[in-house]
C-alpha cells in the first residue's frame, strides 16, 4: 500500500529533490505540496515548487503557498546557500501550472479532516504551516498518522552553534508540532551530513541524459558551490530527501526514540532541538530521533526514482 503524504517545503535546492522523489516514487501517493517562507520568501519558495513541477510534469499534485512568516519573529531566509531566488543555478523554464487557489494552511486542515487517519505530514522547512493548521483546527491532530521532519540536531547546528536552521527560523511552531502527540521521526542533521552529493553522484546523474536528472544534477553543482564557500564541505548534504525516504523505508535511517524539547526563550541557543540522548529527564521519548543513514541505499533509492521520471 502507497504511503500518503502532504509534503510541506520552502524550495531550496535540496526540497526540490524531495519533490521529484516524493512525486515519482513508487510507494508514494503525493496529496499535495504546501510551501511556507524559509530558505526564500513564500512567493519565491512557491515559484520554485510550481517550476520544479512543471518541468518534471507534476500536474495532479495541488501546490498551496503558505505562511510568510514565523509565528512571533520576523522573516529569515537563506540566500547565502540557496541564492536570491531560493534555486539559484539551473536555469528552469516558467512554470506552467496554476497555483491552487486555496492557503496551504487551509488544504492542510481540509485534506487531513477528510481523511482516514493515514496521511502522514513530510515537512522539510520551518514548521510554520503545520503548526499553524494545529493552532487553527486542533480536530486535525488525531487524523495525522505521523510526521517525518527534516530539522534540528541532537548536536551542533548549522545557522548558530546550537540550532539548525529549521527549527531556528520558527522555534514557536516547532514547539507546537513536537509536543502535538503524533509519531514523529526527526530526520537531524546528523543524518542529513551523511547523505553527501559527491562528484560520483552528480556523474551518475548526468550521465542519464534525461532532463530531470541533468536539472538535479544541476541544482547540485550550485549548492555544492554554495556550501564548500560556507561550510568548508567538499560535497553538499541532501537534507530534505531524507525525511522522504524515511517514509518510503523507514529503516534507512538508524534512529532512537528520546524525549525533545525546543528552546524558544534564550537568545544564545534559541532554536536548539534539546534531545535527551541518555534518558536523564522524566520527559516521556516523543520523538524518534535519527543518527545514521544507509547512505547506498539512500542514493539508490534517490537516483533509481530520478532516472525513471
Amino acid at each position: 500500500m502507497k504511503h500518503k503524504i502532504i509534503l510541506d517545503c520552502d524550495p531550496g535546492h535540496d526540497d526540490a529533490i524531495a519533490i521529484l522523489l516524493a512525486a515519482r516514487h513508487p510507494q508514494i501517493d503525493l496529496l499535495a505540496i504546501t510551501t511556507v517562507a524559509g530558505n526564500q520568501a513564500v512567493e519565491k519558495t512557491t515559484h520554485n515548487a510550481l517550476k520544479v513541477c512543471s518541468l518534471a510534469n507534476i500536474r495532479t499534485v495541488p501546490i498551496a503557498m503558505g505562511m510568510a512568516r514565523p509565528l512571533l519573529r520576523p522573516a529569515r531566509h537563506a540566500a547565502n546557500i540557496h541564492g536570491l531566488s531560493g534555486m539559484d543555478g539551473p536555469h528552469i523554464p516558467e512554470p506552467d501550472l496554476a497555483l491552487s487557489p486555496i492557503h496551504a494552511v487551509d488544504l492542510l486542515i481540509q485534506l487531513l479532516l477528510a481523511s482516514a487517519g493515514d496521511i502522514t505530514l513530510v515537512p522539510t522547512g520551518p514548521l510554520t504551516n503545520i503548526a499553524t493548521a494545529i493552532k487553527q483546527e486542533p480536530a486535525i491532530v488525531p487524523k495525522i498518522k505521523a510526521i517525518s521532519l527534516m530539522g534540528g540536531a541532537i548536536g551542533v547546528g548549522n545557522v548558530t552553534s546550537s540550532a539548525e536552521f529549521n527549527i531556528w527560523v520558527d522555534p514557536e511552531a516547532a514547539a507546537i508540532v513536537f509536543n502535538c502527540g503524533r509519531p514523529i521521526t526527526m530526520v537531524p542533521l546528523e543524518v542529513t551530513h551523511q547523505a553527501l552529493a559527491t562528484p560520483a553522484i552528480v556523474a551518475r546523474l548526468r550521465a542519464a541524459q534525461q532532463p530531470v536528472a541533468t536539472f538535479a544534477a544541476d541544482l547540485l553543482v550550485f549548492f555544492a558551490e554554495t556550501y564548500q564557500h560556507v561550510f568548508g564541505f567538499a560535497a553538499p548534504p541532501v537534507h530534505d530527501p531524507c525525511a522522504v525516504a524515511a517514509v518510503i523505508d523507514p529503516t534507512i535511517i538508524q534512529a532512537k526514540h528520546m524525549p525533545v524539547a525546543i528552546e524558544t526563550v534564550s537568545e544564545l541557543t534559541a532554536g536548539r532541538t534539546v534531545c535527551d540522548l541518555y534518558g536523564t529527564s522524566s520527559q516521556p521519548p516523543q520523538v524518534r530521533v535519527g543518527y545514521a543513514l544507509a547512505v547506498e541505499r539512500f542514493w539508490e533509492m534517490v537516483i533509481s526514482t530520478l532516472l525513471n521520471s
